[in-house]
């Protein structure tokens, strides 16, 4: 299943070249909302994975985008002990004009989310 959010890019981090044939980049964007009144802030931090690396690099941090991603999680098992990981992996990035979050300025990459990848890291 495929989930949608709208926020301001504020951070972007480099490619992390985890194994020889896996690499991983993480941004964040910012999501303010009014509840009862107050005003709530969130810092919602998403990866992509593989050919999805260079997406963030089409915007400037300020952006106002709408990422569109899945939602992942993992059972990792070592030396006997269980962890679990939930990872959120944007597979599209779109600029939003300001005030008009259904408004979609720009489609930067296809609408196929990515197929699951299978590996054995803990991320």
């Amino acid at each position: 299943m495929a989930y949608e959010i709208v926020g301001k890019l504020i951070a972007k981090f480099e490619i992390n070249q985890r194994t020889e044939t896996f690499k991983v980049r993480e941004f964040v964007i910012e999501k303010s909302e009014d509840v009862n009144g107050r005003l709530i802030t969130n810092y919602v931090k998403f990866q992509c994975v593989q050919d999805k690396t260079a997406m963030p690099d089409r915007f400037n941090i300020g952006d106002e985008v709408k990422v569109s991603f899945n939602l992942k999680g993992t059972k990792w098992e070592k030396e006997g002990k269980v962890n679990y990981f939930t990872n959120l992996d944007a597979w599209r990035m779109e600029s939003v004009k300001l005030g008009q979050e259904n408004t979609v300025a720009e489609v930067n990459y296809n609408d196929i989310p990515p197929s699951d990848t299978v590996d054995d890291l803990p991320f």
